[in-house]
């Protein structure tokens, strides 16, 4: 039997690998990927599959009647492929004997901790009944301001909430480069650890076809999940067998792995990790707060370090933090009001605003 790495892992599957140009579904491809997923299942590694290609497919499907705006073409595309995409997986699955299950949701299903606890006892309850879940944003309902940027996103909370041991982006490159793919002295970079600076990386803001994101999403998203203790392997979803040889332990294939950071990250953290969308206000820090923040000792942020705050907000809400040069560093959950904020400046014995076990810092801490 094949040694894979991992016992527990998280897809992500690109619409540009899951189409074809025109837009319509890339069967083939698909019914190889689940080929690819049986065989883990049968090793005995969980999988959950975080996948794209509804709104391509969807396409493929009719001709509108008429010209609608984004909105309404998105919410018909995806009306449309959802069903198309699930059924393939089902048919396929279905061959090996393995039963899958639709989750479909909204950023706004994570607004809050009950909602994020919520989606975590779904994914784990279908996992230990064998249940292939297949992941999607519900593109039928998303309001735009509250979308995610892509399903690379979704996928890094997916795979934090499972506790996956590594997630898989499949894309259609090698993985990330130090140049722009196929140029001339453009290698790829096979290993990124925090050590290695965004200079050395060639990240493109190009959008592929049928998607909303690009390599410049992968890579934040990839860095947060490593740096949450998550490996992150991003390969080419089109190169025969890539999810099993990235997986086995034997072979080598070309790819980008991100080293995870060897911590543990509390499930509260790994939830405001990715709520910063929700924030109800923002705070501007003074220097001294930013530093002592982004330090490697654990600190909390008192209210002494806080220039000032932009917007009211109550206790349990969350709040972006800046520097005063407008840098974002991080976010975390208030522990008072904006309402006691100047009175607690002046304590003797100050409450954090923020308390280091529900603050979440870029740098990973």
């Amino acid at each position: 039997m094949t040694n894979f790495r991992y016992k527990k892992i998280t897809v992500k599957v690109g619409s540009n690998v899951l189409t074809r140009d025109d837009g319509t579904l890339n069967v083939p491809r698909i019914a190889h990927l689940v080929d690819q997923l049986a065989a883990l299942h049968k090793a005995g590694v969980e999988v959950v599959l975080v996948s794209s290609g509804a709104v391509a497919s969807g396409k493929a499907v009719l001709t509108p009647v008429r010209k609608y705006d984004a909105v309404s073409s998105r919410q018909l595309w995806a009306a449309l492929g959802q069903v198309k995409l699930i059924n393939r997986y089902s048919d396929f699955l279905r061959e090996h004997n393995l039963v899958c299950a639709q989750v479909l949701t909204t950023k706004e299903n994570f607004s809050s901790r009950k909602h994020y606890l919520n989606m975590k006892n779904c994914i784990t309850t279908l996992l230990e009944n064998r249940v292939i879940p297949i992941v999607n944003e519900n593109d039928t309902i998303s309001v735009n301001e509250l979308m995610f940027t892509d399903n690379d996103e979704l996928s890094g909370l997916i795979a934090t909430l499972a506790g996956s041991e590594a997630l898989i982006i499949l894309t259609n490159v090698d993985g990330v480069y130090t140049g722009a793919p196929g140029t001339e002295g453009a290698e790829i970079i096979p290993e990124i650890s925090r050590d290695i600076e965004e200079g050395e990386i060639h990240v493109s803001g190009q959008m592929s076809g049928f998607g909303r994101g690009g390599m410049r999403t992968k890579l934040r998203i990839a860095r947060k999940v490593a740096d949450g203790g998550i490996a992150v392997h991003v390969a080419n979803g089109n190169r025969e067998n890539i999810l099993l040889d990235v997986l086995n332990e034997e072979k080598s294939v070309p790819h980008t792995f991100f080293v995870p950071e060897e911590k543990a990250v509390s499930g509260v953290k790994n939830w405001i990790a990715y709520s910063d969308s929700f924030a109800k206000s923002r705070v501007i820090i003074n220097q001294g707060a930013a530093q002592a923040l982004m330090s490697e000792k654990a600190v909390s942020l008192l209210p002494v370090g806080v220039v000032t705050s932009e917007g009211a907000f109550k206790r349990g809400d969350l709040l972006k933090i800046f520097d005063e040069n407008d840098h974002y560093l991080g976010v975390g959950k208030a522990q008072f009001g904006s309402e006691k904020l100047e009175k607690e400046k002046l304590a003797a014995r100050q409450k954090p605003l923020i308390h280091y076990d529900y603050l979440y810092l870029e740098n990973g801490k």
